[in-house]
């Protein structure tokens, strides 16, 4: 058969109709597609006309209160790491720097070796147990829950000084069983630029420069972690020495915060976007950047107080079990012990001197309330929470969903604005945006309860619905930030790709933080809301369900 130049047109024309409507042509085009605010806006609007919507009614639930009695998960989502099993046993709650997997376990190796010893007072066997759980959770759980460790080992002083200032009384065993320190962590380039106008790397010159547009600094949640809440309360003492709690401190962090990316959930998240080049400086623990190969091209530089792990036991903890505190504190510091610290990449820069920061544990808390308040620059936030209710979200997954939205819930302030979005095969609109306030609290809790399971998983439509709600909303309120979480237990099968909608969230400049249901990590579907939220640099939380009260509570206090 002669096939001459327009059945060739013809079946061209065909084969790019068939692409089109299987959805290949439109894949490939927007994987490699990048928009302009204009263009990602254009394109949200017009994908949004084919996405159907179903906006129901919120029910008022004036019985939302009873979702604030249960803030925190049961201690045991924080794992026991070394188990003892002497006549005399004590629990350690231990900083995660020296309690996780390797090389960050130098305290894991130290209880495993004192189990093995055969230590003894009066005749009894005693042994030790480490509790993996962070120097600011421990706080949370002492004065907040009824979590009683025999012994507390956090990174720093500020910790145990805030437990004293909360009642709780404290007996310190010592200063420092590992040496670290915390610190600016600057990229080659950015560090040489850095010195070269400003000569040398203090705080008060890292502020002056971020403050001045010369340089963008990230930071971490100081209610967790220990580096954030040594950096914010040297930035508060840098702005004002005489008193670092005064309304001038206040008022210039406040300016700094208008200007500084969004503080980061963890030093984890900030060193994953520091590999990829997306952070050129940032906060970090010098043990954690000595055992970070992919940060070789950074320069550390140490700055606020010393992070040399101090040993605290409590004045309710029986005599017994103070004596063998003791004595696993002498043996955290025996030459044996001390060579593994050096070999985790500990006791370096051991001439660092604290510097003054003119706190003590009520400033402390102080402090972290001050960045409560100030942590969004004064500019409120608009979110919308997206739940997947698709079928395989039912049971567990649906039921940790809710308990978890309902209870941490509670942290968000009242001046921000909140929707929420479900979907499955349809897209629905549960509650629409509007401040937070009791009438709002109380809808969002009756929307959250009456989620139920239905379909398959159309993920990025829900994901482009929300986003049009924000951006309608954010042009009433011009000044406003703007977030999406994503809560889902996996991969997209129907409706929009990731692929194709990433273009629009790129250019939209919006960070989209997904938290994972039981995800395997590995998994395809893990690597997808992965890649979602690295679009615009926020984070995954793979959380289990016994643990995902906890990580919303404090991805909250960071954002919300």
């Amino acid at each position: 058969m002669k096939i001459n130049k327009r059945m060739v047109a013809g079946i061209t024309a065909l084969a790019m109709a068939f692409c089109i409507i299987s959805g290949c042509t439109e894949h490939q085009e927007a994987a490699n597609t990048e928009y302009t605010y204009d263009e990602a806006i254009k394109e949200l609007n017009a994908f949004n006309d084919e996405i159907t919507v179903d906006e129901l009614q919120p029910r008022l639930d004036i019985y939302d209160n009873e979702s604030s009695s249960a803030t925190l998960a049961d201690i045991s989502t924080f794992p026991i790491t070394v188990q003892g099993s002497g006549d005399i046993n004590i629990e350690v709650a231990a900083a995660t720097e020296m309690s996780s997997e390797s090389p960050d376990d130098w305290l894991n190796e130290v209880a495993e070796n004192f189990n093995k010893s055969d230590q003894t007072i009066d005749g009894k066997s005693v042994s030790v147990t480490i509790r993996r759980i962070t120097s600011g959770e421990v706080i949370t759980y002492m004065t907040e829950g009824d979590y009683k460790p025999d012994v507390y080992a956090p990174s720093s002083d500020a910790w145990g000084e805030m437990l004293s200032a909360k009642s709780i009384g404290t007996i310190k065993l010592t200063d420092r069983i590992a040496g670290n320190t915390a610190g600016v962590l600057m990229e080659k380039k950015t560090y040489d630029n850095f010195i070269s106008k400003y000569k040398e790397v203090t705080l008060s010159n890292v502020l002056e420069a971020s403050l001045a547009g010369d340089l963008t600094f990230a930071y971490t949640n100081p209610y967790t972690s220990s580096t954030g809440l040594n950096i914010l309360t040297g930035m508060l003492y840098a702005f004002d020495s005489n008193n670092p709690l005064s309304e001038t401190a206040q008022q210039k962090l406040l300016e700094y915060q208008k200007k500084s990316p969004p503080v980061a959930y963890t030093t984890g998240v900030l060193r994953d976007q520091a590999s990829k080049g997306i952070i050129k400086a940032m906060v970090m623990e010098e043990q954690a950047y000595h055992n970070s190969p992919e940060l070789k091209d950074y320069i550390y530089t140490p700055a606020g107080i010393r992070h040399d792990h101090p040993v605290y036991t409590f004045d309710y903890v029986s005599n017994d079990k103070q004596s063998a505190a003791k004595l696993f504190t002498e043996y955290c510091q025996n030459e044996e012990s001390q060579a593994l610290a050096d070999k985790k990449g500990f006791n370096l820069h051991n001439d660092y001197v604290s510097q003054p920061n003119g706190l003590d544990g009520a400033g402390y808390l102080s402090a972290q309330k001050i960045w409560k308040q100030n942590k969004d620059g004064g500019q409120p936030i608009i979110a919308v929470f997206v739940s997947d209710i698709s079928g395989s979200m039912a049971g567990v997954p649906i039921n940790s969903l809710k308990e978890s939205l309902l209870s941490t819930s509670t942290y968000i302030s009242s001046d921000n604005y909140i929707g929420l979005v479900s979907y499955s095969d349809n897209v629905h609109v549960n509650l629409p945006i509007k401040e937070f306030d009791e009438e709002q609290r109380a809808y969002f809790s009756g929307a959250v309860k009456d989620l139920d399971i239905e379909g398959n998983t159309a993920t990025y439509d829900a994901v482009l619905v929300a986003l049009k709600m924000m951006i309608d909303k954010k042009a009433e309120i011009p000044n406003a930030k703007m977030m999406l979480f994503v809560l889902s237990d996996g991969k997209q099968n129907c409706g929009y790709s990731l692929d194709r909608i990433s273009p629009i969230v790129g250019g939209l400049k919006i960070p989209v933080y997904t938290i994972g249901y039981n995800l395997d990590p590995e998994s395809s579907a893990s690597a997808e809301l992965q890649r979602l939220s690295g679009i615009n640099e926020a984070s995954l939380i793979n959380a289990t369900s016994d643990d995902l009260i906890n990580h919303m509570r404090n991805l909250f206090n960071v954002e919300l």
